[in-house]
């Protein structure tokens, strides 16, 4: 069987996913260490103003762009291959999606348990 690409060429497209992770493993890294260090000097001054994590809306972010990643994804491989193996591709961001949306419509928001003082 004839090769379509050199070797050279499948071992790069074979790091390109190795170096994509270990890219984003740093960024992440040095964020993390960044508000480490931000809280840090927060306590040494003493400020007790604490930003706090607006769940609602990151429930409601997170679960727009998984389902409408998941439905072009899903809509794409089902068109490309059919009904095969690359379709959970697209199926599993669309249902994590659909599960965040559902959590953002149902949950009682009013009634949060999470204490408001820190």
């Amino acid at each position: 069987m004839e090769q379509i690409t050199s070797p050279a060429a499948q071992i790069i497209l074979a790091l390109i996913p190795i170096v994509g992770i270990f890219i984003g493993g740093t960024v992440i890294f040095f964020a993390l260490l960044w508000i480490h260090h931000e809280n840090k000097q927060r306590i040494k001054s003493g400020e007790k103003a604490w930003s706090r994590f607006n769940y609602k809306a990151s429930t409601l972010l997170c679960g727009l762009l998984l389902t409408g990643i998941g439905f072009m994804l899903t809509l794409f491989f089902a068109l490309f291959d059919g009904i095969s193996p690359a379709l959970l591709g697209g199926l599993i961001p669309f249902t994590i999606g659909i599960c965040l949306l559902l959590f953002y419509r149902l949950y009682d928001w009013n009634n949060d348990s999470r204490t408001t003082s820190q």
